[in-house]
């Protein structure tokens, strides 16, 4: 930390002014917004820290850009309305986009089988469709989680191919399609797939000639090649746990469509106001992607293709954030007012959907509904509580389980009269899953069990002798994972 204290009152003055943008009246009451909206992002000005881009767009102009920290800390190089960022989930609206434009002319429809055009992907009995991958009502598990669950270390290289051999090895959904919603990475990285089979283009290549250089968003592109060099590209970081100071958090996965668009804020300008001009598409393309999804029972979803659709303080807005590695984004439009905030940050922890909407409060105020009181709550609801189980009890579990799906093992075994998980995970694996030793599987009923604060849930399954003969494992948004006993432990 110690190269940190070199940096001058001047150094620091000019990161909190760079980028700067004010209205051309120069009014005090522009002024009181100015200093508002830089409140918001005044814990990120401080010497040595990541931070954030903001874009104010009002009827199709910026109204005001600023830059908050640093792009690069070993540079010292400071955030601007030019840097660019990985925007992460923010990113699926270009690949529904892409899709529809497709759609256009006349290449597929959305409401093709999605086996039509990906025929390895295993039949469950049902048709899914491209319209509900773009709705996330598919039912397939995300392959992101698949992922993390198999133990790929965070910091792999990770391609189509890898993520396209994990979607086909499952053997089950979540839940029929169109039945439920759930979110879903692997619909939108199989819309990639499709975009590619169809058009005979990367989805890097597809969306940058139908969609960026029309817009002329000459600073956005999908990244799929995590050796590629991009102009003004901020890197990433979180807080380390320990010690002060920042670890750069930069993903090296290759796969496109539920991620991978780098763009700046002044760009996203551009395609947010596509959303009033429809230069790309043309209104009846404005009016599908923003279309609403339905399940089979007739229920509307607050989500459409790559957007959500919701309320806010009265006002409806259109909206998407964005989490991958370090980088974290929100872009929300309130279509009405002809209003957006683009928010790009480079820190894990700088939360810019609830700065979007603090930037949002600040012009639309007189506008907006009065502010709802958050309900308080004690501690967390959903935590079930612990049973305590006796040794002969927990040497019913110990043993390796083989998921055939995931191709991995785990290892259950005791510790302190508990359960263990042992995964063999390199370390560094998502989440460091098993690498803790004070982390325990908590029994939470009959043969059910939570794995610590993961959200990961275990139901054992037995035989007619009531032996356990493997387990389901539940993991948010992939359900049902088969994991079957292959070597009990020692008694």
């Amino acid at each position: 930390m110690a190269i940190w204290s070199k940096v001058t009152c001047g150094v620091l003055a000019g990161v909190l002014a760079l980028g700067g943008l004010r209205a051309a009246n120069g009014s005090s009451a522009d002024d009181k917004k100015t200093a508002a909206v830089d409140e918001v992002f005044a814990d990120l000005t401080k010497a040595g820290s990541p931070g954030c881009a903001l874009g104010v767009y009002q009827d199709g102009k910026i109204i005001y850009s600023k830059g908050y920290g640093l792009a690069n800390l070993e540079e010292n190089v400071a955030i601007k309305p030019q840097s660019v960022f990985d925007i992460g989930s923010t990113s699926k609206q270009f690949t529904a986009a892409s899709i529809l434009l497709l759609e256009k002319q006349g290449k597929l429809s959305v409401n093709d089988d999605v086996r039509k055009y990906i025929p390895e992907l295993p039949d469950y009995g049902q048709k899914i469709t491209i319209l509900q991958l773009l709705n996330h009502t598919s039912g397939l598990r995300d392959y992101l989680t698949l992922m993390e669950l198999a133990g790929t270390n965070v910091d792999s290289v990770t391609t189509d191919e890898d993520a396209l051999r994990m979607i086909v090895r499952q053997k089950a959904l979540n839940f029929a399609p169109g039945s439920d919603w759930l979110y879903s990475n692997t619909g939108f990285f199989l819309l990639s797939v499709i975009v590619k089979r169809v058009s005979g283009k990367t989805l890097q290549e597809f969306a940058g000639e139908n969609i960026f250089a029309p817009l002329e968003m000459s600073h956005t592109q999908y990244r799929d090649d995590h050796t590629s060099l991009i102009p003004n590209r901020a890197l990433a970081y979180d807080a380390k746990e320990k010690g002060g100071g920042y670890k750069l958090d930069v993903s090296y996965f290759e796969q496109t469509g539920d991620g991978a668009v780098h763009t700046s804020v002044e760009d996203l300008l551009k395609w947010d106001e596509n959303f009033y001009r429809g230069q790309i598409g043309g209104k009846e393309f404005l009016s599908e992607i923003q279309e609403p999804g339905k399940l089979n029972s007739g229920k509307v979803l607050d989500y459409a293709k790559g957007l959500r659709i919701a309320d806010y303080r009265g006002l409806r807005t259109v909206s998407h954030g964005g989490s991958w590695g370090g980088y974290r984004a929100e872009l929300l439009r309130f279509p009405e007012q002809h209003f957006s905030v683009a928010c790009l940050c480079n820190l894990g922890s700088a939360s810019p959907s609830n700065r979007a909407r603090r930037v949002a409060d600040i012009y639309l105020a007189s506008g907006m509904k009065p502010k709802e009181e958050k309900k308080k709550e004690s501690g967390d609801e959903r935590k079930k509580g612990e049973m305590r189980l006796a040794e002969e009890q927990l040497r019913d579990y110990l043993g390796d389980y083989f998921s055939a799906e995931l191709r991995v093992s785990y290892r259950l075994e005791a510790a302190e009269v508990k359960l263990k998980l042992t995964m063999g995970l390199p370390s560094g694996a998502f989440g460091g899953l098993g690498n803790n030793p004070q982390e325990y599987l908590r029994a939470t009923g009959t043969d059910e069990f939570e794995f610590g604060n993961t959200g990961i849930a275990i139901h054992f399954r037995r035989d007619a002798e009531h032996r356990v003969t493997g387990f389901m494992l539940d993991a948010g948004r992939t359900r049902g994972l088969v994991f079957v006993r292959t070597l009990p432990g020692k008694s």
